[in-house]
């Protein structure tokens, strides 16, 4: 986070349950222009229990409708002992690697490996104890806002600070998968530094990059997307997950952007404008004789910019010039008699 926009990518369930393929995604995350890839830590038994009853089964007409928390957990999770190997393989490639925990152990298994960030997932922004215990390792916190409501954001932010940790980044979000382009709502990203005092930026689960690059223009520090290989692989995050070729894309796009913002600049002189000298100006447009008096037809705001400024043309109108003047001359003051 260095001031450029900080570019996830998310392997979340996205390693068809091979370590081989989770270090190609690594690998190819790296080479499409991620600053860091983002795993999961956590197992079916710390996120939920074996269960069939009806609480424990996804409803609706998303992707994982009628499946049990259990039987999606199981398929999604990276194995714990691949953490230290894609940790590694992160950083020999130079990208930063850190994961959403779930429980305190999963903070506590992170810690060990430098985990550099805590990302906390927008189903877990309820889950107080474990923010805190995040935040009390004084790392980056990033908390997804998906299912929030406007008090558990600032339930959440305030746990972070009772631990002493100030550096809190929220991410807008919309808990669909895939999400609806009209309900990204980027508008509540950028009220989130005013209203709680943190960086902002944006979780994206649209298809495509347009919501990812408008957080960029609207001042996103913060991009995060769904990364795999090739949606063949299946899975439950591969129908919105962007592959390699459409995740390069993006970055080169958010770096395209991020230079078109630029800084604050209004130069103390026209002078050192480049193309200036097409603006408009004073000239002489018609022959004119010493004693002639200038009018809206000898003298004109024409281009290009190397007479007298057009501010000036009331003063000049109604006055007699000091000498002959030729179509095309340049007007200035001195050519007016006292």
């Amino acid at each position: 986070m260095n001031g450029k926009t900080f570019i996830v990518a998310e392997l979340s369930a996205n390693h068809g349950h091979s370590l081989d393929l989770a270090l190609e995604s690594v690998r190819a995350a790296r080479e499409a222009g991620a600053d860091a890839v983002k795993i999961q830590t956590y197992t079916a038994d710390t996120l939920t229990i074996d269960c069939d009853s009806d609480d424990f089964v996804v409803k609706g007409t998303g992707l994982w409708d009628k499946r049990t928390l259990y039987d999606l957990y199981s398929e999604a999770y990276t194995p714990w002992e691949w953490h230290p190997v894609i940790f590694g393989e992160a950083r020999r490639v130079g990208l930063q690697c850190f994961s959403t925990p779930f429980d305190k152990s999963a903070v506590d298994f992170l810690e060990s490996l430098g985990n550099p960030i805590y990302k906390i997932a927008s189903f877990e922004i309820t889950d107080i104890p474990l923010i805190r215990y995040a935040a009390s390792k004084h790392k980056p916190m990033i908390i997804s806002t998906g299912v929030a409501t406007m008090e558990d954001i600032s339930l959440a932010v305030n746990a972070c600070r009772s631990e002493g940790n100030e550096d809190i980044t929220l991410l807008k979000c919309t808990s669909a998968y895939p999400a609806p382009v009209e309900d990204a709502n980027l508008a509540t990203m950028c009220d989130f530094p005013s209203r709680f005092g943190v960086s902002a930026g944006v979780s994206d689960h649209t298809e495509g990059c347009e919501v990812a690059l408008a957080a960029v223009a609207l001042g996103a520090s913060v991009v995060e997307k769904h990364f795999i290989l090739d949606r063949s692989i299946g899975g439950p995050d591969a129908a919105f997950s962007m592959q390699k070729d459409e995740f390069a894309s993006m970055c080169t796009s958010i770096r395209r952007i991020e230079q078109s913002i630029g800084k604050v600049c209004y130069p103390a002189s026209g002078h050192r404008i480049e193309g200036r000298q097409f603006s408009r100006s004073l000239y002489v447009v018609k022959d004119m004789k010493k004693g002639d008096v200038t009018t809206e037809e000898n003298v004109r705001s024409i281009r290009p910019g190397f007479g007298l400024h057009p501010k000036y043309l009331p003063e000049v109108l109604g006055r007699k010039v000091r000498k002959d003047l030729k179509k095309g001359s340049r007007f200035s003051m001195d050519l007016i008699e006292d």
